[in-house]
């Protein structure tokens, strides 16, 4: 019995390791859905993302300076693989459970202390998604806490915004330790 329980347990540490190595290789360079032809599962990207009420948007001190939040105070990240105004965005399946859109109850989001351009695209799933200078935006999973920006510069394609809309590339994080 005892060698049951360690041989379970042993497969079962297996499995979740290639679930988390197939997660994170959904949103590096060679991987993962991208465009508009990707599929994604709705139910799990509707999960994870949460409606932002109130203000859409909105501005926070970090170590890095000052970013863009969503209303939560969770900081927002643009993504490389994203097309500027194409009104698509490239993260979707696995990178958008670890990846999780900005979404909108309306369609004019409410902003404070942000200057960029401020909307929203329509997602495959039909929900709105914010966007900054027409990019689309996102919150990352492994922000423990609002105001946290572990994922800047996460495989060299993840990136804090300032209030104006451009990336910022101080204190870019290596994808070495995921």
């Amino acid at each position: 019995m005892t060698r049951t329980s360690r041989t379970s347990g042993l497969v079962a540490a297996l499995a979740l390791g290639t679930l988390g190595t197939l997660g994170l290789a959904a949103c590096g360079p060679g991987g993962g859905s991208y465009g508009s032809s990707g599929t994604t599962n709705s139910s799990t990207a509707a999960a994870s993302s949460a409606t932002v009420a109130g203000a859409a948007l909105i501005t926070r001190n970090t170590k890095l300076g000052t970013v863009v939040a969503d209303g939560s105070g969770r900081t927002v990240y643009a993504f490389d693989k994203d097309t500027k105004g194409s009104g698509t965005s490239a993260c979707t399946g696995g990178c958008a459970g670890l990846w999780p859109a900005v979404r909108a109850a309306g369609g004019s989001p409410s902003v404070t202390g942000v200057s960029g351009t401020v909307g929203t695209i329509t997602r495959d799933d039909g929900t709105k998604q914010v966007t900054l200078d027409g990019r689309p935006l996102y919150t990352y999973s492994g922000d423990a806490a609002a105001g946290d920006v572990a994922g800047q510069g996460f495989m060299g394609i993840w990136w804090v915004l300032a209030p104006d809309g451009t990336e910022m590339s101080a204190g870019a994080s290596s994808s070495s330790g995921y």
